[in-house]
């Protein structure tokens, strides 16, 4: 190995080493406070890869190199099954209910003709899958809310109770979010994020006796503006852009005030889930990958279905941005996951995610 070329190497052998790190830092760090982390947080994924492709060019060249990221992979081992469960778990799921949620991206209203049967399929897979508790982020009602609510039930079958939260966006136009049950609901309620279009709600539902209590979630998006989401397009596509320190900057900043919003979001929800009476259950899309402070804040005394019963690559998300893992179910100690699904349907830019449950005795 030439020398001028082992040295560019290196360098960049441990600055990705060093991101790598900071990746692991974004779980403890409140971004309102330091935002920095959270950057690499977001990117951790691609961050262990390209680290794990440096140790493979030191062990092909026998070079001791291979330690700075092999150290470092190993300092945050404990982050990489947040993202891939390589043993297969029993699955037995005799006696277990099923709790599924799902970002419908608005049944893609806005992503152009070629999308318009999207909220029809949708609607029929969710009908044929038959879950006994769904929980349904940026749901788009044209017309008259209440009559689309009620098209939406009878699309999915009798037999489900509902707590819709609806905001109006325009002139016979809105958007929420959605919890139906298979079982009787006794109480709704909704939680109030301020200066903010995301939503949360939950929901009491009584299930062989017990009192449940669902929590739905659509948590604060980074809200990129569309030069901004070309911009991400391109630069993963490979495309050059002369302007691209400037895109770069705004880029950032839209992603830093998305991590702020959504730590603030995640310990007002933190608070309220450690005030119910009831056991829990947390469904939604949270908008941030387990490795941020956000997950960390929510998940705090709870356990994720896919760490429990989960088996392969955990991403949930695949649309313009690089696949990660944004959805989740998690559960405090009154149950036990006995299965979990992601269901690799293109319906949206989010895949349906479904965790089997069964009460503990």
């Amino acid at each position: 190995m030439k020398k001028a070329f082992y040295k560019i190497l290196l360098g960049i052998n441990v600055l990705f080493a060093f991101s790598l790190a900071l990746s692991y830092l974004s779980v403890h760090i409140n971004p309102d406070i330091i935002a920095f982390p959270a950057l690499f947080g977001l990117a951790y994924p691609y961050l262990l890869l390209i680290n794990i492709l440096f140790c493979l060019i030191w062990v092909i060249n026998l070079k001791w190199e291979v330690l700075i990221s092999l150290l470092v992979i190993l300092a945050g081992f404990t982050h990489f099954s947040n993202y891939l469960k390589v043993q297969k778990p029993e699955g037995d799921k005799t006696g277990t209910f099923q709790v599924q949620s799902y970002n419908v991206r608005l049944f893609n209203y806005y992503e152009g003709p070629g999308n318009s049967n999207s909220e029809k399929k949708i609607l029929e897979l969710l009908r044929n899958q038959r879950a006994d508790v769904i929980c349904l982020q940026e749901i788009f009602l044209s017309g008259d809310p209440l009559l689309k609510q009620q098209e939406i039930k009878a699309a999915l079958g009798k037999g489900y109770n509902s707590h819709f939260k609806i905001i109006r966006t325009g002139r016979n136009r809105s958007y929420g979010i959605v919890t139906l049950s298979r079982y009787p609901i006794v109480s709704r309620n909704d939680i109030v994020h301020e200066k903010s279009s995301s939503l949360s709600i939950y929901t009491d539902i009584i299930a062989d006796g017990d009192t449940i209590r669902i929590f739905n979630n659509h948590l604060q998006s980074f809200r990129l503006h569309r030069r901004e989401r070309t911009f991400i397009t391109e630069l993963f596509g490979g495309t050059d852009e002369r302007d691209t320190f400037n895109e770069i900057v705004n880029l950032s900043s839209s992603l830093r005030a998305g991590f702020i919003k959504r730590s603030s979001q995640a310990q007002a929800l933190r608070e309220i889930i450690g005030k119910s009476p009831y056991p829990v259950i947390v469904a939604g899309d949270f908008n941030d990958t387990p490795v941020s402070y956000s997950y960390r804040k929510i998940r705090k005394g709870l356990n994720d279905a896919f760490l429990s019963a989960g088996y392969g690559a955990g991403f949930t998300y695949k649309g313009n941005y690089p696949p990660n893992r944004i959805d989740y179910i998690l559960f405090d100690n009154s149950f036990e996951c006995r299965h979990f699904d992601i269901e690799k349907v293109k319906y949206s830019d989010h895949y349906p995610i479904t965790a089997f449950f069964r009460k503990k005795k």
